[in-house]
């Protein structure tokens, strides 16, 4: 099984998440045996800089994943790879370490859109791709999927002390 991870940066399965899959500098690919880890490749993300909705998942495709963890997705790539057959699951963060371990273990069962996504859907708009060149938009989304990490942290340390 491939798994392609959307990352801020190149160093592999210590790459942080990206909070979003199309924004992404870089993709982690990671093929597994099992749950073993049996190669790890960094790929740029060709559309970085200049992301249309819709492309990335076509990308991600040709890379051979058979699932895509991310912090976020729009709604369009949501229906994409699951027409392309590519399980996505949103919600992934911390290394991608991490994340595989969290997809492993059954944590990132599927994929729910962003909610500050919905520029994604919008045909109307004047300039294609405008939300995804918002930098405003990008932070707000940025800090929207850490504020849900940081509760999510919280929740597991708050069970840990209780135990």
């Amino acid at each position: 099984m491939r798994i392609a991870v959307s990352v801020d940066d190149s160093n592999g399965l210590d790459s942080v998440v990206s909070s979003h899959f199309g924004r992404c500098p870089y993709y982690v690919l990671v093929d597994l045996d099992g749950q073993e880890v049996k190669q790890v490749n960094v790929v740029e993300n060709p559309n970085y800089g200049r992301h249309a909705p819709g492309t990335v998942p076509t990308f991600i495709q040709n890379q051979g994943a058979d699932v895509m963890l991310a912090g976020g997705m729009g709604r369009r790539a949501v229906a994409l790879f699951q027409e392309y057959g590519i399980q996505a699951a949103t919600g992934a963060a911390g290394s991608v370490r991490h994340a595989l371990e969290q997809y492993l273990g059954g944590e990132l069962p599927g994929a729910k859109p962003c909610s500050t996504s919905l520029g994604h859907d919008r045909q109307e708009s004047s300039a294609e791709g405008e939300y995804e060149q918002d930098e405003i938009g990008r932070l707000r989304e940025d800090a929207e999927m850490l504020k849900q990490q940081l509760a999510q942290v919280m929740e597991r340390l708050d069970r840990l002390a209780a135990d």
